[in-house]
């Protein structure tokens, strides 16, 4: 049961936080649907960076506000200061204090320096009237999608390499989050599950018929832990044996296909694309520019690495980014910069799922796990929700009062309307 000091803790707000909290997420929302919005053509690229930076100036401002400067768990406290300290100093290495290049850092939000404040998000105070802003902020984006399925139908449609990055932006940046809301499927409305569910599937099927690999493993690990989640939590046997025959038959069919999946319309372009090896060419010019220096402390937030005649429009023969997640990492900030990430997110991975009495604590650890397998197909670290919600699981995982809540109890917390009980500062 709930007590009331459960109810003043969690659902207590100062109004000026209130207005706070809801200036952080609509600004954050604004930010990454005009970032996506970039990729038309036919939008003013000026006007879309005029709207991020002010996004931003009012995301960080609210962000600044929000945070406390506590962390309840010890060993989470001390990697995250190590972990902090060295962001700064990948940073401040090779920062080029020029208008281009603080341009870049602010509306770039794949590779830009914006991503250094992602984790501060495990500073915001452990409140349910906080999850359920975030939960909000998933579900306008999944909206935002749909609009903007429409909006590009053509260039989804499409499947030649000039909109291949399409789907990309789609998906990663308004699609995936939409699987946190399936993962926690017992604290949200029907309506809120059925649209998460539509657009998560959207994002799978134009991400297999363009061919995109990494974003299709991604997208189908997130809707089989949310199956299997709500197969080990569900009393509806006979929609469970329904749903587990139809997976099955599916499996078989797959299975029976496979052989002529060449000549499978919306499979083809996946298979074709599967015998192709774009990814090991880059990996090699990294592995051989990186020194042993590079490899431990990376080489800061401009680092670059010497990589000719991959890109078609590249103006150099260096690339600030590499497309394998870790690499990534490293190349910033070196095995450092990766292995103290590593130590703050095991932990909770393994907190999340094997030390938790609730749903929302599993699947915050479901979604770190999914971070892990990221790390290879994709940039998990960009400036978007897919990766504000791995810190926050981290900051769930590690709150042992949120594992030791019942799903009765998140779920009348979550689902309290009017829960924001304002108070005056």
């Amino acid at each position: 049961m709930i007590t009331e000091i459960d109810i003043e803790q969690n659902l207590t707000i100062s109004d000026k936080k209130l207005i706070a909290l809801n200036i952080f997420w609509w600004s954050f929302v604004l930010y990454t649907s005009t970032y996506v919005l970039k990729i038309n053509p036919r939008i003013s690229l000026k006007i879309c960076e005029l709207v991020q930076f002010v996004s931003f100036v009012f995301f960080t401002a609210s962000g600044i506000y929000l945070i406390q400067f506590k962390i309840a768990n010890r060993y989470l406290l001390t990697i995250f200061i190590f972990y902090i300290l060295w962001q700064f100093t990948v940073i401040f290495r090779g920062i080029h204090l020029n208008y281009d290049s603080i341009k870049a850092m602010i509306v770039d939000a794949n590779y830009g320096g914006v991503i250094y404040l992602v984790p501060f998000v495990i500073l915001l105070p452990q409140k349910f009237i906080y999850f359920n802003k975030l939960f909000d902020a998933i579900f306008i984006l999944a909206i935002v999608f749909l609009i903007f399925n429409i909006l590009f139908f053509h260039q989804l449609l499409d499947r030649s390499m000039e909109t291949q990055e399409v789907i990309e932006f789609l998906a990663k940046f308004l699609a995936l989050p939409c699987g946190f809301i399936l993962l926690t499927y017992k604290y949200h409305s029907g309506t809120r599950k059925l649209i998460s569910l539509t657009v998560l599937l959207l994002a799978l099927l134009f991400s297999i018929y363009k061919a995109r690999r990494g974003l299709s493993l991604i997208s189908a690990t997130i809707l089989t832990g949310a199956y299997f989640l709500y197969l080990f939590n569900t009393k509806r046997t006979i929609l469970i044996i329904y749903l587990s025959v139809l997976m099955a038959i599916s499996g078989i069919y797959y299975l029976s296909t496979i052989y002529n999946i060449k000549n499978n319309g919306l499979l083809s372009f996946i298979a074709k694309r599967g015998e192709e090896d774009t990814r090991t060419p880059v990996e090699l010019y990294f592995y051989n520019d990186m020194k042993s220096n590079d490899w431990m402390l990376g080489r800061g937030i401009n680092g670059e690495y010497f990589c000719p005649d991959i890109d078609e429009d590249q103006l150099t023969d260096y690339r600030s980014y590499i497309e394998t997640g870790y690499l990534q990492i490293i190349l910033k900030g070196g095995l450092i910069s990766f292995g103290l990430y590593l130590l703050i997110l095991i932990p909770a991975f393994f907190l999340g799922i094997f030390n938790s009495r609730n749903l929302l604590s599993k699947a915050a650890g479901f979604w770190i796990f999914v971070s892990f397998i990221s790390l290879y197909p994709s940039t998990v670290n960009t400036f978007s929700l897919n990766f504000i919600l791995v810190w926050i699981s981290v900051s769930i995982c590690y709150s042992k009062k949120i594992r030791k809540f019942s799903d009765k109890e998140i779920e009348e917390l979550l689902t309290v309307r009017n829960q924001a009980l304002l108070i005056k500062d």
